[in-house]
């Protein structure tokens, strides 16, 4: 069974995903996160993040790895390298690109064959897993969504400035060329600002259990 979850930056899809990978056993896969990995790759060699051919070269060079749920890259964890504010300016750029795009969702189809799997990001949904047997759409206000950033950052950028940036990720991820954020018509969606991540778990894991009562 694949669970697909998407939604805008900063809404609590990876907190709330692992909590309910944790509580029905299944694999987690965060498509954000690769993104993340080969645009610390190229800043950790040196290169043009914006060189994107280079970019994917480089991608393709370097394995990254799940490990106890954390990302390796080359077998070492860089889970904590993933969420600086030099990734953040530039990953969504990063992203858009459409062959690093394909190869990334190579990728997340074939770690999720065979497998119970429950997968977040912005186009898991519509392009990643369009088949998946439980969608959901998370949402909150992008105060909300800065408010959530900024205390969760190891960076000194200022709340107005994390805002900022949020609202800039917003921007090109809805106008994409490829992989642009939406909301699909048969996604469960759940807007996450006045909700516990507890309620919102629980909202999902009820979606995944009607769904397995219906296929019995």
């Amino acid at each position: 069974m694949v669970v697909a979850i998407d939604g805008p930056a900063g809404v609590g899809k990876s907190t709330i995903a692992k909590m309910i990978a944790a509580k029905c056993g299944f694999y987690y896969l965060n498509s954000g996160s690769f993104y993340r990995a080969y645009t610390y790759n190229q800043q950790r060699l040196g290169k043009d993040v914006f060189d994107f051919p280079d970019l994917l070269r480089n991608a393709k060079e370097h394995k990254i790895s799940i490990e106890e749920g954390n990302i390796c890259l080359d077998g070492v964890n860089v889970e904590d390298k993933l969420h600086t504010s030099q990734v953040d300016a530039v990953v969504a750029q990063v992203s858009a690109y459409a062959p690093l795009r394909e190869y990334v969702n190579g990728q997340l189809q074939r770690i999720a064959k065979g497998m119970d799997v429950i997968a977040e990001g912005r186009d898991i949904t519509s392009v990643v897993f369009p088949e998946a047997e439980v969608k959901c759409y998370f949402d909150a206000t992008p105060e909300i969504r800065a408010k959530r950033r900024y205390a969760q950052q190891k960076d000194s950028e200022t709340y107005e400035e994390v805002l900022e940036a949020i609202k800039k990720r917003d921007e090109i991820d809805k106008k994409k060329a490829v992989g642009a954020l939406k909301r699909v018509s048969d996604a469960l969606y759940v807007d996450t600002s006045y909700l516990t991540i507890e309620d919102v778990c629980e909202r999902v894991v009820s979606a995944i259990f009607r769904v397995k009562n219906d296929v019995k």
